[in-house]
């Protein structure tokens, strides 16, 4: 038998039937599922120091389980003395297995560690069922040794989801277990 994620089991087995009965779907394909989970970083100090791209991509190399990439420019900008094609942040795409474990980890491990953590927002939807959320420091994660980072970052997440609209969204989000502030 193969492994599966504890969150993707519990989609199938409680979420589904949950949205189900909140939205009304006639049939288990209606209702939304996560797609994908982007984990991207910008680094504007890299224009001066090219290492610290290296750095952000085995940082969130270990944080995912996955390999990173480096981001490039897309055009020059004089102000900032940056070129085309020079590298300026890294980024990582999760789908599948490793999407759900990213998950459970952010949910469980990561995201108690944030001092006076009460919850995350909910204004970071885009009206098209995305979400987006910010960490202000990489090392809320077990994966990063506080003592090997040379300065701390912070990061974007980003959550893409097959809903049509926001409430959707924010509620399969919080079936999953994103603990989403009170208002």
């Amino acid at each position: 038998m193969s492994y599966i994620p504890r969150l993707k089991k519990e989609y199938n087995e409680r979420v589904v039937k949950a949205l189900s009965d909140e939205f009304g779907y006639n049939n288990v394909m209606q209702v939304p599922k996560l797609k994908k989970i982007v984990v991207s970083r910008g680094v504007g100090a890299a224009v001066a120091d090219k290492k610290l791209i290296d750095h952000a991509v085995d940082e969130l190399t270990m944080i995912t389980g996955q390999k990173a990439i480096a981001t490039m420019s897309k055009k020059d900008v004089a102000s900032f003395k940056l070129r085309k094609g020079m590298p300026i942040g890294a980024k990582v795409t999760l789908r599948g297995e490793r999407m759900y474990e990213f998950l459970d980890r952010l949910i469980t491990s990561a995201l108690p560690r944030v001092r006076d953590f009460q919850g995350v927002r909910a204004t970071g939807f885009d009206g098209r069922g995305n979400y987006n959320l910010g960490v202000t420091e990489q090392i809320i994660f077990p994966e990063i040794n506080i003592d090997k980072i040379n300065r701390i970052n912070g990061m974007d997440i980003t959550f893409v989801t097959s809903a049509e609209t926001d409430k959707e969204a924010k509620s399969l989000l919080s079936e999953l277990g994103l603990p989403f502030k009170k208002n």
